[in-house]
């Protein structure tokens, strides 16, 4: 299944992960339901990952165990 969240409006924000010289940064933008865009904040006009959102708290979750 292919989800595409209308994104023009979306407020996006930078991970707390992202390096402080901008050179590897993922923004995510809250307040789509089922999904998480998710985006490389250098390239803002490329293309979005929407990923379901069970599989980004799973995703999280294993970040979060690893660190």
């Amino acid at each position: 299944m292919r989800v595409s969240p209308e994104l023009g409006n979306a407020t996006w924000r930078k991970s707390s992960y992202s390096n402080t010289q901008n050179a590897d940064c993922v923004e995510v933008a809250d307040g789509f339901p089922g999904v998480v865009p998710v985006r490389d904040s250098k390239n803002p006009h490329g293309p979005v990952l929407a990923i379901p959102a069970a599989s980004w708290t799973a995703f999280l979750a294993a970040l979060q165990s690893e660190g």
